[in-house]
C-alpha cells in the first residue's frame, strides 16, 4: 500500500506545474515568532514542535518526489528558496541539541556540504540549493531571504515565497533586513557598519566587486548610507535562532 502510495504521489505532483507550499506555509505561522535573543530582534523558530508536527515529514516526502527541473524563473526561485530554508530547519531538528547549526558539521565536512534531503530523487545539499542553483538566478535578494537558523541571518518569513507575490515579498524582506540595526545595516558617527553577508557576497550586490558597489545597493533602501564610500561589518551571530 505504502508503495502503491508514493507511486501515486511521484505521478501527481511530478505533473504539477509547481510544488504546493501551502503547508510550508501553515507551520511558519504556527512554529514562527518575532521575539529578542542575545540582544538581537529576530523571528524565532520553535524546531521541536515545527519537526515534530505532521506536516513536516509530509513536506519532505513529497519533496523528494516533486521534479523541479520544469521549473524556471520566479517560480524557481521562490522553490528553492522555500527549500533552502525548510531543510535548515530540518537539519537543526534531526541533530539537536545544537548550539549553532554549524556545530552539526566539522572543519572538513561542514553542514552546509551534507545532504540535507532529495529533492526530484536526488540528494541536496544547503550550499548546492545556495550556489549552483538560487545565485546563478542574478536575483541579489535571495541573500535577504535565505535563513540558516542563526541569529544574525536575515529573519524567516511566516509565510512561504511565491511566484506571484516574489518581487514584492524579496523586497520586503530586502527593507526589514536592512532596517535592522542588530544584524543589517547600523550608523555610528562616522562609519557605517552592515552585515557580513555583503562581503561573502560582494560580487552578487556589485558590478565592480567592491564596498562602493554594495553601498550603492544599499543606498537605495537607507539613503543615509549614500554618504560613505567603504563599510566596516558586523559581528555574526551564529547561535540558533531558536525560541526559548
Amino acid at each position: 500500500m505504502r508503495m502503491f502510495m508514493l507511486c501515486f504521489l511521484l505521478i501527481s505532483h511530478s505533473s504539477s506545474a509547481n510544488f504546493d507550499w501551502s503547508d510550508y506555509s501553515s507551520l511558519l505561522s504556527q512554529y514562527v515568532n518575532p521575539g529578542e535573543k542575545e540582544g538581537i530582534h529576530s523571528n524565532l523558530v520553535n524546531y521541536q514542535a515545527f519537526g515534530e508536527d505532521p506536516k513536516f515529514a509530509q513536506l519532505i516526502e513529497r519533496l523528494a518526489l516533486f521534479d523541479s527541473a520544469a521549473l524556471t524563473g520566479t517560480e524557481k526561485i521562490a522553490f528553492y528558496l522555500n527549500a533552502y530554508n525548510l531543510l535548515a530547519i530540518k537539519l537543526v531538528f534531526e541533530h539537536q541539541p545544537k548550539k549553532s547549526i554549524r556545530d552539526i558539521g566539522t572543519w572538513f565536512s561542514p553542514v552546509w556540504q551534507k545532504p540535507a534531503a532529495v529533492i526530484a530523487g536526488k540528494p541536496v545539499s544547503l550550499d548546492s540549493i545556495e550556489h549552483k542553483i538560487l545565485r546563478k538566478m542574478n536575483e541579489p535578494r535571495i541573500h535577504f531571504a535565505l535563513v540558516c537558523a542563526s541569529l544574525s541571518c536575515p529573519d524567516i518569513r511566516t509565510e512561504a515565497y511565491n511566484s506571484k507575490n516574489l518581487d514584492n515579498q524579496l523586497d520586503q524582506q530586502t527593507k526589514k533586513f536592512l532596517a535592522n540595526k542588530q544584524k543589517g545595516v547600523h550608523i555610528k558617527s562616522n562609519t557605517v557598519y552592515v552585515s557580513k553577508i555583503f562581503d561573502w557576497f560582494t560580487k552578487d550586490f556589485s558590478k565592480n566587486n567592491d564596498a562602493k558597489g554594495v553601498l550603492r545597493f544599499i543606498a537605495k533602501y537607507n539613503m543615509e548610507v549614500g554618504r560613505f564610500s567603504d563599510y566596516e561589518t558586523l559581528k555574526y551571530n551564529w547561535n540558533l535562532n531558536q525560541a526559548q
